[in-house]
């Protein structure tokens, strides 16, 4: 009896703890816009679920489309769109229709900052060799941002009482090397002469 109510309060809380991370997770809809002449709006590219905790993870696609880009169009504009507001949400990145082509996985790389918000989405497309891997669906990447390297300060700067930069003077070059003068004349004086002890 008491190794049931154990296992089931231990599975209890592996399930509370599960449900604990998977509250953590979120969810971006990263949308497509072909760069062309004529004006087309975003449409959805791909959901990705991603846990912003992570320094940098793996994601998940949740759902992917396969994007109908127009002949004409040779680039495309990628990035987190809100269709009722019809504007972006975050940066946009420009890429290639290339990058969907025969023999590329499209991989989508989002860029999010510390609080776990996406601020840009960008896509490469990675070439696929069907004998090295099994998995030729897109993928994803989340890249979280870090503070950047805070400057090294030096000394501060003297002022003079009139508010003037102090200058230090410059050495004279016995000031600097009067120690190497003493030297010569110290061997000079210490030397032999040698004049007596040829004869």
């Amino acid at each position: 009896m008491k190794f049931s109510s154990s296992f089931s309060t231990l599975a209890a809380l592996a399930l509370a703890l599960a449900s604990l991370a998977s509250a953590a997770d979120r969810t971006a809809a990263i949308y497509i816009q072909p760069v062309s002449q004529s004006s087309v709006a975003p449409a959805p590219l791909a959901e990705i679920r991603y846990d912003p905790e992570a320094v940098a993870s793996d994601a998940e696609v949740v759902s992917y489309e396969a994007p109908e880009i127009p002949d004409e169009a040779q680039l495309v504009r990628i990035g987190v769109y809100n269709p009722s507001a019809k504007r972006w949400e975050s940066s946009t990145s420009v890429a290639s229709v290339d990058n969907f082509g025969k023999g590329y996985s499209p991989t989508v790389i989002l860029s999010v900052d510390r609080k776990g918000d996406v601020f840009g989405a960008a896509l490469r497309g990675v070439r696929i060799d069907a004998g090295q891997t099994r998995d030729f669906g897109p993928q994803a990447l989340v890249l979280v941002s870090e503070p950047g390297k805070q400057p090294e300060l030096n000394k501060p700067v003297v002022l003079s009482p009139e508010g003037k930069n102090v200058v230090p003077e410059e050495k004279t070059f016995f000031q600097k090397y009067w120690w190497l003068l003493g030297i010569v004349v110290l061997l000079t004086m210490t030397g032999g002469g040698g004049g007596d002890q040829g004869k």
